[in-house]
């Protein structure tokens, strides 16, 4: 009997169990495998359509590139006009890929569709809206200059301006509605109509970079012979028509105003097309959903940084105002204007270094985790910093070593010495102050504290339904009101203390967590208000810092002492090279300062 009993466990009903205990495991990864099938091989395909769909951009700017390189350097059998063709064409396509997009999305309106929270923020909507407001302007502007110059230009100027103003209203009205898009449908299609309307904008930003960089090239000339540069080889590049003009007052208005505008014109298509570029990556994302906090912008509390802000931007208007004014009139005014500039510029770049460390002592002194989610946007915006400083930074490093190794040394270059070392030093701290900023975890306020409502019952049964803030924080009831805490009307759920001592004991106790928790408070908002009065100031300096560059105030071509030790062509080259990523830099730092701003 016992030996039955020993072998029963290996008769047939055992191995039956064994494997139909096997058996569920074995289908449960089977199922997973398929289930998992589809998605893995799904994944194949798409991957590849996002390498494709960004070589055909690459390849598509690299030709556009090739033919801006051609006109400015005036290669045989390429002119204006056949640069102007290919954006035009370009500029088309995207409208029909725009108005297909569009269409599609009216008929499906209906559906709910995915939503990325930190793309397209509606301070970034308004911005590039004014920008292409100004842009529609700079359009007009050309259609005059093109009407007035008619009977010697070739018709694509004139199709050229017409075509971008219909392009820019499309394209921010697609902005403004799309820009948070996920896109989940004809995912292979869209991202190639995405990534052909990035590098549209890329190309449509290098045609206005050259095009005003050729135009503060001549000016640059100019100036070189008045500061007494006279042995470097000073060729005009001349593009006006070979025509007169039919109303010359206009036509001065039209040929003056367009390269005020340009500025505007170049941010809106870089802002454009980094917009384009977050909606390109998120295009078959998968996103988790959740409440996303709205932080709107307050000037409660930043009025020391607005003040500060202020007196900068009003001092950089006016500087840039006196500069544009006194530079090229004599040699004396020339010095005297670039010293005012640097002198003005290493006051700023000094306040800016000591709000940034301020601002980075201050987080390292708080325990709070950082936010690693894989975000385009957010990631992007890190991106762009590091790298558009860059432009910069080769500036100045170009400025330091002509200091160096120059033989003669006018009297204002050595204020470019400190001012290309600041530029180096400020740009590093503020991306630091910036990216982590942007990658904190939000603070939440004491709102945000989910508490549960005490109910109270004294010793005959009668109910407290009102007890303050501070009585459910502590998790007591009011003092001296004799009740205790309890879960059900009428039923005893606690008992009386033993005597005064343990409810002195008890309040004391209470009184210490109340001051406890509200010098934490005062501290956490006193940090808070600080580090919103740094962003503020911080956003109001480099937008001072962006208007001086962008309207022609360039003391890297003005000073002659890097012509000198480069050569004017190779560093002119760098400079017109690195100098549209640092006015690029100024703009997007400041976006994300209010951000930060906005967030803290």
């Amino acid at each position: 009997m016992g030996g039955r009993a020993s072998r029963r466990p290996r008769g047939s009903p055992g191995r039956s169990g064994t494997a139909c205990s096997q058996r569920p495991g074995r289908r449960r990864w089977e199922m997973e495998k398929s289930a998992g099938s589809p998605s893995v091989l799904g994944s194949y395909p798409q991957k590849n359509a996002e390498i494709l769909s960004s070589q055909y951009g690459i390849n598509l700017f690299l030709a556009g590139l090739l033919l801006t390189f051609a006109w400015a350097v005036h290669a045989v059998g390429i002119s204006k006009s056949h640069l102007l063709s290919y954006l035009i064409t370009l500029m088309l396509i995207q409208l029909l890929w725009m108005l297909w997009y569009l269409g599609r999305s009216c008929t499906q309106r209906r559906l709910i569709r995915d939503k990325d929270t930190h793309a397209g923020a509606r301070w970034l909507k308004c911005g590039i809206t004014l920008f292409a407001v100004i842009t529609l302007i700079l359009d007009s502007f050309k259609i005059g200059y093109y009407i007035d110059f008619s009977n010697c230009l070739s018709p694509t100027e004139g199709i050229f301006p017409v075509t971008h103003a219909v392009h820019t209203i499309l394209q921010v009205y697609f902005l403004w509605c799309h820009a948070k898009d996920i896109i989940q449908s004809f995912k292979t299609l869209e991202r190639f109509g995405v990534i052909h309307s990035v590098f549209t904008n890329l190309l449509l930003w290098t045609n206005g970079v050259l095009t005003e960089s050729k135009h503060q090239l001549n000016e640059h000339k100019e100036r070189l012979i008045t500061l007494g540069f006279g042995n470097i080889t000073i060729v005009l590049d001349d593009h006006a028509p070979q025509c007169n003009c039919t109303t010359t007052t206009l036509c001065s208005i039209f040929s003056q105003g367009i390269y005020y505008l340009y500025p505007f014109n170049i941010e809106y298509h870089i802002l454009a097309s980094t917009m384009l570029y977050v909606l390109w990556k998120n295009i078959g994302r998968k996103v988790e959903h959740h409440q996303q906090h709205k932080t709107p912008f307050k000037f409660h509390g930043i009025t020391v940084g607005m003040v500060f802000g202020l007196a900068v931007l009003t001092s950089t208007i006016a500087i840039v105002v006196v500069y544009l004014i006194q530079i090229g009139r004599s040699k004396i005014k020339s010095e005297l204007a670039l010293t005012m500039f640097y002198l003005h510029a290493i006051f700023v770049l000094a306040l800016m270094c000591t709000a940034g460390i301020v601002a980075l002592l201050i987080y390292r002194l708080e325990d709070r985790s950082l936010d690693n989610s894989k975000n385009p946007a957010r990631k992007l915006d890190a991106e762009l910093l590091v790298g558009t400083a860059a432009g910069s930074w080769l500036l100045s490093w170009g400025s330091i070593l002509a200091i160096i190794c120059a033989q003669a040394h006018p009297k204002y270059t050595w204020y470019n010495l400190p001012y290309s070392v600041l530029v180096i030093i400020e740009k590093y701290i503020q991306n630091l102050f910036i990216i982590e900023s942007i990658h904190r975890e939000q603070e939440k306020g004491n709102d945000d504290i989910k508490t549960l409502r005490i109910v109270t019952v004294s010793r005959g049964s009668t109910l407290s339904l009102t007890p303050s803030y501070k009585e459910i924080y502590n998790g007591r009831a009011a003092p001296g009101s004799g009740e205790v805490p309890c879960l059900l009307k009428g039923s005893v759920c606690g008992r009386e203390s033993d005597g005064g001592a343990a409810e002195e004991r008890s309040q004391e106790k209470s009184s210490a967590s109340d001051i406890s928790f509200y010098s934490r408070n005062s501290v956490t908002n006193n940090k808070r208000r600080i580090l919103k009065n740094i962003a503020a100031f911080l956003f109001l300096c480099n937008l001072s810092l962006w208007i001086p560059p962008a309207f022609g105030c360039r003391p890297e071509y003005d000073n002659g002492l890097e012509e000198i030790v480069f050569g004017f062509e190779p560093w002119i080259i760098v400079v017109n090279l690195a100098m549209p990523f640092s006015i690029f830099y100024r703009m997007h730092s400041a976006a994300s300062l209010f951000e930060v701003n906005c967030k803290t």
